[in-house]
């Protein structure tokens, strides 16, 4: 084996080990969404608390990959396309840790909404809105994987599902605030709740726009149908 191909060979296997974190990264973070809302529709205070101390694995997964693909940089002189797959990379990882994040806060949210009276129906519609976001993001990482460019400009689509899932849910706790002033604390909490995972899904769309990126060399052209999001409620109280 020349020199050559031992300095390709090596890259090879840093830029396999970094994608093998990656996909770690997203098994971690699609779990951290699945058990944050679980343990909000089963108000499970326990597996609330699970979440929040999984987020550090989380965490250290995304400097570790920043780590490592500053390294490659560095040693390995990659070629322009070599380059664009670790820049996707590192915003890819940058993404997921944010969509972590909201998961923990849900969880931490959970932990003050389970010592107030429960609002009928909230709890699961906020579940299916998780899911949706959960099953976005397996694709996307599946997207990124297999390369898929089609795939990934479906997700790109689905996204104005989850701004109107926020929506809707928007004006249910408002109506529940107005109804009975007793509703007002559980259903900021709620609303926040909401809030975060419409940005989950922002960011499962920001990952499926680094796998365009990465196929085709430019950013998806944002031409998708726009959906107003709701004022918070904050605004809304204010207005």
């Amino acid at each position: 084996m020349n020199e050559d191909t031992h300095i390709v060979s090596s890259f090879d296997r840093d830029l396999e080990q970094i994608q093998a974190h990656i996909m770690k990264m997203g098994g971690l973070v699609e779990q951290a969404i699945i058990d944050a809302s679980q343990s909000l529709i089963q108000r499970d205070e326990e597996l609330s608390e699970q979440v929040r101390e999984k987020d550090a694995a989380i965490d250290a997964l995304e400097e570790l990959i920043n780590e490592e693909a500053a390294r490659v940089i560095a040693l390995r002189s990659p070629t322009a396309i070599d380059l664009r797959i670790i820049l996707a990379v590192i915003k890819i990882s940058g993404n997921l840790e944010r969509i972590g994040d909201y998961s923990k806060n849900m969880a931490k949210r959970n932990s003050v909404l389970v010592q107030m009276p429960p609002i009928e129906g909230s709890r699961r519609a906020l579940g299916r809105m998780a899911k949706e976001v959960q099953m976005m993001l397996k694709d996307a990482l599946d997207a990124y994987i297999q390369r898929d460019v089609e795939l990934a400009r479906e997700i790109l689509e689905r996204d104005h599902e989850i701004d109107q899932m926020y929506n809707a849910l928007f004006r249910e706790f408002l109506t529940f605030m107005m109804e009975d002033p007793r509703h007002i604390t559980p259903c900021m909490h709620l609303h926040f709740i909401a809030k975060n995972t419409e940005r989950m899904g922002d960011h499962v769309t920001a990952i499926a726009e680094q796998v365009v990126y990465l196929v085709t060399g430019s950013m998806p052209e944002d031409n998708r149908p726009k959906v107003e999001i709701a004022k918070t409620l904050d605004d809304a109280s204010n207005s």
